[in-house]
């Protein structure tokens, strides 16, 4: 038996504004998340990027290919009222950055990691006020709390839809610095995360690339790029 989807019911979409920003109405009528919460958008690019996914919609709706449309409902249904447990467990990552993780070993892996990650250690320190230290092997090491606590105050005060965002660019790349650095253009996009899998690079460099992995390294990186621009499009 085939899995029932919702049809289409409508023949098209507007962009309304509406108090806190913006919402989309299927003709005339308002569309809500799952939880049947109002969805309204902080900005009208985004309100226009949710709207173009509807508009796409044919005989069936498939969330599959509305990514915009499912990172707000993420927002709305799920950040905006964990707001404190999710900046809290992303702020965790900066104890156990994995731009901090260095390797004792070969040479040419510590030179690489040191050129590629050393950068980003110093934005943060000039940018976020944070400078995290880098320690050799895989053995926790605690940071300074004050630094810390920098960091944390900065995720908090993250709304939710930059949250939403924000959450994907972190626990993909495994590093709250780089999710930091996506969020406010330190690079682009693509070379933060080329950044964020120099251990994968170096170990398909040495064994060859593995299948499934390549496959699932490009579904997360679709991810992270999506996160970015979910992220620009919230301000």
């Amino acid at each position: 038996m085939s899995e029932w989807k919702p049809k289409r019911f409508w023949t098209g979409s507007a962009v309304v504004a509406t108090d806190g920003g913006y919402t989309i109405e299927l003709d005339g009528r308002r569309v809500r998340t799952p939880a049947k919460a109002a969805l309204i958008l902080p900005t009208r690019a985004m309100a226009e990027a949710v709207a173009r996914e509807w508009d796409a919609q044919e005989k069936e709706i498939d969330p599959a290919t509305m990514p915009f449309t499912r990172s707000a409902n993420a927002a709305i249904d799920k950040v905006q009222h964990q707001h404190a447990e999710v900046a809290d467990m992303l702020s965790d990552y900066g104890d156990s950055d994995l731009l901090c993780y260095r390797a004792t070993h070969p040479e040419a892996l510590i030179e690489r990691q040191r050129h590629e990650w050393d950068p980003a250690l110093d934005w943060a320190a000039e940018t976020l006020g944070a400078r995290l230290i880098p320690v050799e092997g895989v053995r926790h090491q605690p940071q300074a709390p004050e630094v810390l606590d920098r960091l944390r105050r900065q995720v908090h005060d993250l709304d939710a839809f930059r949250l939403a965002a924000f959450h994907d660019l972190v626990s993909l790349s495994g590093s709250l610095i780089l999710g930091f650095a996506a969020a406010q253009n330190w690079r682009k996009p693509d070379e933060i995360w080329r950044i964020s899998r120099l251990d994968e690079s170096w170990q398909a460099e040495q064994w060859g690339d593995d299948d499934e992995a390549v496959q699932a390294a490009e579904l997360k990186k679709i991810a992270f790029l999506h996160a970015k621009t979910f992220y620009d499009l919230s301000v």
